[in-house]
């Protein structure tokens, strides 16, 4: 079955960087979008970037573009998400996430498979 391991969360001061790695198992990785998505404290899970199957396509939520930047490596089934210039409202849990059907753009919906999640906190 599909499985998803995400890594590299921890607490950072504002204006820091981080990099989390999310290691997929169980199918062809190659061929499915890979996303990330945060849940705030009471608040809801939120769609935080994407990438196309092929890499070619990446996708932002508004709040991150310009200091996030999501990467796949295809040869090690990982996707990264690099975070710059981080911000305490960034702080939550950040799960990586996988398409259900193969060939998919990363856009922010259609994910069906998520990892347990890593915690980020951002201190002002």
């Amino acid at each position: 079955q599909v499985q998803l391991v995400e890594s590299g969360g921890g607490l950072v001061q504002a204006g820091g960087s981080l990099r989390l790695s999310c290691a997929a198992s169980g199918r062809t990785f190659s061929n499915y979008a890979m996303g990330w998505f945060r849940q705030a404290p009471g608040k809801e899970r939120e769609f935080v970037a994407g990438i196309s199957w092929s890499g070619g396509s990446t996708y932002y939520e508004d709040s991150v573009k310009g200091r996030f930047t999501i990467s796949r490596d295809n040869a090690k089934n990982t996707v990264y998400l690099q975070m710059n210039s981080l911000k305490p409202e960034d702080t939550g849990v950040y799960y990586c996430a996988t398409d259900r059907l193969p060939y998919g753009n990363g856009a922010k919906y259609g994910y069906g498979y998520w990892g347990q999640g890593t915690q980020v906190t951002v201190s002002s």
